[in-house]
C-alpha cells in the first residue's frame, strides 16, 4: 500500500512516531521472532513486525499466538519502499534478532535512520554496527536493553 504521507502511514497502523519498536524480516526460527514477540508479549511497549507472516507454519503459527495482544503489530511483507521509510523512520528503535548468515540488509537499512538498535549478539551484528548498537543473547537481557533505551531515549512506547 503507498501512502502519500508519514501521517496517512501512521494512521493506518494505529501509530505514532518514535511511539513503537520495530522489526523488519523473514519470519524464521534463526531470527529469533519468537524471542522478541515473547519479550513484548510480556510488556506494554509497542512493536511492529513486518515479515512474511503467512509463508510457513512457523510464521503462520507466531500470528495465530500474539496477534491478540494490542501492543503487537504484525504487517505481512512490505515491499514498497515509502511505507517502509515511513515505518523505520518513525520507529523509536528497531530490535535486530538474526543470529545466522552475514550483513543483513534489514540491519543496514534500519542503521541509516540513526535510532538506537537492539541487535541479537553474534559477531556479524556487532561487525556490520560498528559495535555502536546495543546486543542481547537472550530474553532477560532484550527486557533489560528496552528498559534503559526507552529511558535514554525519553520513549513513550
Amino acid at each position: 500500500m503507498l501512502f502519500r504521507s508519514q501521517a496517512a502511514c501512521l494512521k493506518r497502523y494505529g501509530l505514532s512516531k518514535n511511539g513503537y519498536a520495530l522489526t523488519v524480516c523473514r519470519i524464521e526460527p534463526e531470527n529469533n521472532i519468537d524471542m522478541i514477540l515473547d519479550v513484548f508479549a510480556g510488556s506494554q511497549d509497542k512493536i511492529v513486525i513486518v515479515g512474511n507472516l503467512q509463508v510457513s507454519s512457523y510464521s503462520r503459527k507466531l500470528v495465530q499466538q500474539y496477534s491478540q495482544y494490542n501492543n503487537i503489530l504484525l504487517i505481512d511483507a512490505v515491499y514498497d519502499k515509502v511505507s517502509l521509510y515511513i515505518l523505520r523512520h518513525n520507529a523509536g528503535y528497531y530490535v535486530h534478532g538474526h543470529s545466522a548468515g552475514g550483513t543483513n540488509p534489514s540491519l543496514v537499512e534500519a542503521m541509516f535512520f540513526g535510532r538506537p538498535i537492539l541487535a541479537y549478539d553474534v559477531l556479524y551484528n556487532r561487525v556490520t554496527t560498528f559495535e555502536q548498537a546495543k546486543y542481547f543473547a537472550n530474553k532477560e537481557e532484550l527486557k533489560i536493553l528496552i528498559t534503559q533505551t526507552k529511558s535514554m531515549n525519553g520513549l513513550l512506547l
